[in-house]
């Protein structure tokens, strides 16, 4: 996208603009805006479902406008209960800063800190940590009507559940982090899940009311899959940045599994590819969807900004092998690696000079099958391979010739089942 693209245009094409204030577009085309996106610090990584928000201020930095990204370290010490059914466990204050120095780390990735449109991180501790309640109840409380609170959304979806005082007073906190940075930063914009609209409504209002500035919100889709899914959960779990929570290469398979009839939405989402290319995509995934092109190109692209471009090249790899039936001698180093981690993985010892190792023991040390007997009738049915190499009974001794990068041998029963060895 080119700095003369309107970044509401750009985000309506790729789906991912839900609402605006009223003379958000206008703002937006007078000059460069400051606009800002919160996250919270509950969790030491951001998770895929974050990266809605996150590639809504890449857009805007794109556009030509300055990003603000606002880690929560006050307003994480409570906790938002929009989408929330039950209360918050409240962390230490020192785990909450240990998480929002991660989260900086994290969306490095995505936003460029250099040059005259170059985000800025804010930890609303900063302004929070310093608040006097009496002052604060006195100064911006008297702005908020408890009705008004009461009928929104994060509020209404609490009322039978039950919902603290602390967490209510959660929208008079976010609502203040916006006039903080109004005041500090001159920031005009606030980007968000639709779930947080009356959350950021309030604080335009309360710089309105306060200040007598004018300032907007916009507001990002909640993303669910074509089987009406929340976008981002796993039987696993939530899909992690962090590559010690979700390593690279499940990363790239879980964009690697998604449906056809997401991936168009997906590329849209979470890659900068131009429309052309995606609209070309979108034609493969319905003429060739076997190929799975789309998915292949998405994988790459978000694994390659989370976690670099060689770790998204050894995740490509290592899924070509498992998945694909790849040739397991052409696998790079750093590949075997990466496969230790995902498949069993033992290492033995070297073999006495003039002896061999013998298959059908490697295949019980790896745990693909329970005894030397089911390996014999699998080797009988053609079963197992070594290194790509088929084995019969009379030709289960690893050769010189099996040996990968000059010590591993992959395993493999059937036509799924995996494991690697290393021979020291």
């Amino acid at each position: 996208m080119s700095v003369t693209t309107s970044l509401l245009d750009e985000l309506a094409w790729r789906g991912m603009l839900y609402q605006s204030t009223d003379g958000a577009a206008e703002a937006l085309a007078a000059g460069t805006v400051r606009g800002y996106c919160g996250f919270d610090p509950t969790a030491p990584s951001l998770h895929v479902g974050n990266l809605v928000p996150v590639m809504g201020l890449v857009h805007l930095q794109l556009a030509g406008h300055r990003p603000v990204a606002l880690v929560g370290g006050g307003t994480g010490m409570i906790g938002d209960p929009s989408g929330k059914t039950a209360e918050r466990q409240l962390n230490p204050r020192e785990v909450v800063e240990q998480n929002a120095r991660a989260i900086r780390d994290q969306l490095a990735h995505f936003l460029d800190f250099e040059g005259p449109n170059g985000a800025m991180m804010l930890d609303n501790a900063e302004w929070l940590a310093k608040l006097n309640l009496i002052e604060f109840l006195r100064d911006v409380g008297k702005h908020f009507s408890v009705n008004v609170m009461l009928a929104k959304e994060s509020v209404r979806g609490r009322m039978e559940s039950g919902i603290s005082y602390t967490e209510f007073s959660y929208m008079l906190l976010q609502a203040y982090d916006y006039l903080e940075m109004h005041r500090r930063h001159g920031v005009t914009l606030q980007l968000g899940g639709s779930d947080q609209w009356g959350n950021m409504t309030a604080g335009t209002d309360l710089i309105r009311r306060m200040d007598g500035g004018s300032a907007h919100a916009l507001t990002l889709p909640l993303l669910t899959t074509a089987s009406g899914t929340k976008f981002g959960k796993t039987e696993a779990g939530a899909v992690w940045l962090d590559p010690q929570r979700t390593s690279p290469y499940q990363f790239y398979q879980f964009w690697m599994h998604a449906d056809d009839r997401d991936a168009g939405k997906l590329l849209r989402y979470f890659t900068l590819l131009p429309r052309d290319e995606i609209e070309a995509l979108d034609e493969a995934t319905a003429e060739r969807p076997e190929r799975r092109e789309a998915q292949h190109a998405l994988a790459y692209d978000v694994t390659a900004r989370v976690h670099g471009a060689e770790a998204a090249r050894v995740a490509q790899e290592v899924s070509g092998l498992l998945f694909a039936k790849g040739d397991p001698r052409r696998l790079s180093p750093a590949a075997f690696g990466a496969l230790a981690k995902e498949i069993p993985y033992v290492e033995v010892a070297a073999p006495d000079p003039g002896t061999s190792l013998d298959a059908v023991d490697l295949f019980v040390t790896a745990g693909l099958v329970k005894s030397k007997g089911e390996a014999r009738r699998l080797l009988d049915q053609g079963g197992l391979t070594v290194s790509g190499r088929r084995l019969t009974a009379d030709t289960r001794f690893v050769t010189d010739e099996d040996y990968l990068a000059g010590r591993y041998l992959l395993l493999r029963k059937g036509a799924r089942d995996y494991a690697l060895v290393r021979v020291n």
